[in-house]
């Protein structure tokens, strides 16, 4: 969790983004990618200092906040990346809120987050445990104190992957229900990124 805001934020072109934020969009860009924002119901306050006391309130009870939206179609994506940031050597609650949620059986994972110098930890690892009929990748994972400078090494790591595009397909045909490997971007919204 940082300790300083302004360790959590980067601006592009003059625009204000949160760490996990910035490399989402990059990603999003990258490979033409939708994003869900897993916000929850409840909102996390904006002040710093409330909001660290209520994430570490949340991992001492193991909570699963309710999240806000749903994701419609879920079934047609293959290849979903999921951004977080590492507090505390974890993910944000809410994204075992979010794995509890959805079933990833036969989908590819692919895990990316910002830190403060802990790198993943433990989280691939935990997020194997939850989705086990997954295929979950390594992922990337880059400290807040690089990802200013990170774009090309984001575009590089996803132009790695080798996944291919989903041809477009008009959401009227039934052919738009059949899964496709669309990439299919989930980020957390978690007060910083």
């Amino acid at each position: 969790m940082p300790d300083n805001v302004d360790d959590s934020t980067v601006v592009i072109d003059g625009e204000t983004l949160g760490n996990t934020q910035y490399m989402a969009y990059v990603i999003q860009e990258t490979v033409g990618a939708d994003i869900f924002r897993i916000e929850p119901e409840t909102p996390y306050p904006t002040d710093h200092d409330e909001l660290v006391d209520l994430a570490s309130e949340e991992q001492s009870n193991n909570a699963r906040p309710a999240i806000k939206d749903t994701i419609e179609n879920f079934d047609t994506y293959e290849n979903i990346f999921v951004g977080y940031p590492n507090w505390w050597g974890d993910m944000p609650m809410i994204l075992y809120s979010f794995f509890d949620e959805y079933d990833f059986s036969g989908k590819t994972i692919i895990p990316f987050n910002t830190h403060g110098g802990s790198g993943f930890s433990g989280t691939i690892s935990t997020i194997k445990e939850l989705e086990p009929n997954a295929e979950v990748l390594d992922g990337k994972s880059i400290s807040r104190n690089d990802i200013q400078d990170a774009e090309q090494e984001i575009v590089d790591w996803v132009n790695s992957l080798d996944l291919k595009q989903a041809e477009e397909q008009p959401d009227s045909s039934a052919e738009a229900q059949q899964p496709t490997m669309g990439r299919f971007l989930y980020l957390c919204r978690f007060g910083y990124e």
